[in-house]
């Protein structure tokens, strides 16, 4: 008998096939990683918008359209109704703008910055802002604002 995997049994005289025992399957089934690795993936897609600075904010809607983005997590500067200045969640005094902005622009890649203003804030408040934004090192500052606002052709 060769193999030893099927043999006959010339005993039982029936024509029976007697098959050897399985063995144990040594190979790992990744079926189950893959499905629970891509639903994570999705979770974390739906979920990272989510993870940007929350401060609740009133924007000026206009017809820009939005900028890309970019590998460094951006910095956000966030101006509020009641005249607060905020640095990504982190409030700040006025005087002291400067000097965190300074601090914080030595340790980034990127001299880019989004300024958010509630619409109601005035626009000389907004300026000193962005004075505040150039003297601390940020350069390239982006306005945000929500989209679908009025444009300048009436469209």
């Amino acid at each position: 008998m060769a193999g030893g995997t099927i043999s006959r049994s010339s005993r039982s005289g029936t024509g029976r096939v007697r098959r050897a025992p399985r063995r144990a399957m040594s190979e790992i089934n990744v079926t189950p990683f893959v499905d629970v690795m891509l639903v994570l993936l999705i979770v974390f897609m739906v979920a990272a918008p989510m993870l940007t600075v929350g401060v609740p904010l009133e924007l000026p809607k206009t017809a820009a359209s939005a900028l890309p983005s970019e590998q460094e997590a951006p910095l956000t500067i966030s101006l509020t109704a009641e005249g607060a200045v905020m640095i990504q969640d982190t409030e700040v005094a006025m005087p002291e703008l400067v000097v965190r902005l300074r601090a914080i622009a030595a340790e980034r890649e990127s001299d880019k910055v989004f300024l958010r203003a509630d619409g109601s804030i005035p626009y000389n408040t907004v300026m000193e802002v962005m004075g505040a934004l150039n003297a601390g090192g940020f350069g390239n500052i982006g306005l945000v604002t929500e989209s679908g606002g009025p444009t300048l052709t009436g469209n």
